[in-house]
């Protein structure tokens, strides 16, 4: 009467197991993604602040130029 205990106990087991390999497998591959998607923003945001960055730079270099120049920079 008892044979079946094993049996179902193992099947459990591996249902158990399987399952938890499974998500600890599926969480593993989206916290790879969403490292990809954070540093691809990161990237970005780097990228933007260096440009807006430059044309600060240029702008003061122009305007400082200009100035040196004797341009009229009046509005």
């Amino acid at each position: 009467m008892w044979d079946w205990v094993p049996v179902v106990f193992v099947i459990f087991k591996m249902l158990a197991l399987g399952v938890a390999m499974f998500l600890a497998i599926k969480w593993h591959h989206d916290q790879a993604e969403k490292g990809k998607t954070r540093a691809t923003l990161r990237t970005g945001l780097v990228m933007a602040a260096v440009f807006v960055l430059a044309l600060l730079i240029v702008g003061y270099l122009a305007y400082a130029l200009s100035s040196r120049l004797g341009l009229d920079l009046s509005l």
